[in-house]
């Protein structure tokens, strides 16, 4: 836990955000989102919720923050194993890429929540900030992937896209719910599992040769 001393500087006030996002982080890691409040949150730094409300006004905020915190970490490794004027055959890149998608699985996880709870929930400019640093990402990637596969940007971005799409679906079923496992259980019915790496690869390989050919 962190004593809680008010942010003068701007230093400072990143400083405090950072704190605020490391602790939200760890407790979606433990708890189901429902179960996350800013009280909760308050608690696990060690702050008042008075302290915590002088840099937030909803969990919202806090997860769309950690959600533009992953994207841009996701865009930068993908973009970096991806260099420009890179050469790899589509089943090379599709690992490659796959990789990438692995690795930052919890971008896909907020990802999930993105749409019809964080963004419906935060100050507008928050949000504006957040689409600015969205689409500067996106932009990068069908910038290198349009180049290096010489295929169209429109194509590329639908791409992407559909890639995506079928990640926070992929990672949101691979993800272990008790309640659901419970509900399973007791309907009499068997698991049905996938693994993430394996269908993300096929997945990826499979938009590679649709929209890029």
């Amino acid at each position: 836990m962190t004593d809680f001393i008010r942010a003068r500087s701007d230093e400072q006030k990143g400083q405090r955000m950072a704190e605020i996002k490391q602790a939200t982080a760890e407790l979606f890691a433990e708890h189901p989102y429902h179960e996350i409040t800013l009280a909760a949150i308050a608690e696990h730094l060690g702050w008042s919720r008075a302290a915590l409300y002088k840099y937030v006004t909803t969990k919202e905020e806090i997860f769309l923050e950690l959600c533009a915190d992953a994207q841009d970490a996701y865009t930068t490794d993908l973009l970096a194993a991806y260099p420009e004027g890179s050469t790899y055959s589509p089943a090379v890149l599709a690992e490659v890429w796959t990789e990438q998608l692995v690795s930052h699985r919890d971008y896909f996880r907020y990802s999930d929540l993105l749409f019809t709870i964080i963004e419906t929930n935060c100050t507008v400019e928050r949000l504006a900030a957040f689409k600015a640093r969205y689409y500067a990402g996106q932009d990068a990637l069908v910038t290198r992937f349009s180049h290096n596969l010489s295929a169209d940007p429109e194509r590329v971005a639908q791409m992407l896209f559909s890639v995506w799409c079928h990640a926070v679906g992929a990672s949101g079923w691979c993800h272990e719910n008790p309640l659901v496992i419970e509900a399973i259980e007791l309907a009499g019915l068997a698991r049905r599992t996938i693994d993430f790496r394996t269908e993300m690869r096929d997945f990826t390989g499979m938009c590679l040769a649709h929209y890029t050919h």
